[in-house]
């Protein structure tokens, strides 16, 4: 291609844009893009008050029934916690539709006819609808409601939500641990039935056991009235040798669900003091008091 050629061709490319530029009709493009800019947005608005709103009306009706009920219910806020994230997923669901149908896109068009991205589609929302399964079964089965007390798998702690895909379990020190539905297998419930607390008293092979019931027994004349939690007067089981090897004196309680680890504590306190305030030496090395 000569110069000449190459000029004549670049002024002519030159010459269609500029006049593709002057006959686009400029006010039209603005008109509708501020057009669909201001439905976006109007349709945002109006879904975020949808769900704030139905939220709303959700909650007051859960708390409602709870009053009427004049007691709380772990079940209750367990169903109403599910109710409301199903609630925020429909909504957040029709609000994404109706955004790309504004936008002009065939939603169902290109969801009917485009085989390999509903494929991929199915398979990445494989884990949610294994999330959204489990979550159900384990409300309908009950295996544990909001406010239990929990082991799953390893990790400890109190259920603070139950959700469509996941479940969110508190620890002792405040860890909020978020754990997928799917990957709940193992629940070791500590709400549901009474629970022992054995306190262990650390001993040696000198120690006079013999005296230790009667100053056993005195501590738990003052303790358990004071522990309305208690169910069963302690059993004094005695003498027994942890997995670890230490020599104990073993006493158990029988309590309600969630007091256990607290009586522990307080009873093994109690027991220490009364037994040193007769004169009787306690070894000193460390003692772990298992978990009931």
């Amino acid at each position: 291609m000569t110069i000449q050629a190459l000029v004549t061709t670049t002024a002519t490319s030159t010459k269609w844009f500029q006049h593709y530029i002057q006959s686009f009709n400029w006010e039209s493009f603005f008109h509708l893009v501020t057009t669909r800019f201001l439905n976006l947005v109007a349709l945002t608005v109006l879904f975020f008050l949808i769900n704030l709103i139905g939220k709303a009306i959700l909650s007051r009706s859960f708390k409602k029934y709870l009053a009427s009920r004049d007691q709380t219910s772990n079940r209750l806020q367990t169903i109403s916690m599910l109710t409301m994230n199903l609630f925020h997923y429909t909504v957040l669901f029709f609000w994404v539709y109706a955004l790309l149908s504004t936008l002009g896109v065939p939603v169902g068009t290109l969801v009917a006819g485009a085989g390999i991205f509903s494929l991929a589609l199915g398979l990445g929302a494989q884990g949610f609808v294994s999330d959204l399964v489990t979550g159900i079964s384990i409300l309908v089965e009950q295996q544990f409601d909001v406010g239990d007390a929990v082991k799953i798998g390893t990790i400890e702690g109190t259920v603070t939500a139950l959700g469509l895909r996941t479940t969110q379990v508190t620890s002792a020190d405040g860890t909020v641990n978020y754990i997928p539905n799917r990957n709940i297998t193992i629940i070791a419930n500590r709400s549901r039935n009474n629970m022992r607390a054995l306190v262990n008293i650390p001993i040696a092979t000198s120690t006079p056991v013999e005296q230790l019931p009667a100053i056993i027994e005195r501590v738990n004349e003052q303790l358990v009235p004071a522990h309305p939690s208690i169910i069963e007067d302690p059993v004094l089981t005695g003498v027994v040798t942890l997995p670890s090897g230490e020599l104990v004196y073993q006493v158990g309680l029988i309590a309600k669900n969630g007091s256990q680890f607290n009586l522990q504590a307080t009873f093994l306190t109690a027991y220490l003091k009364a037994i040193r305030q007769a004169g009787i030496t306690l070894p000193t090395h460390a003692m772990t008091t298992p978990k009931a």
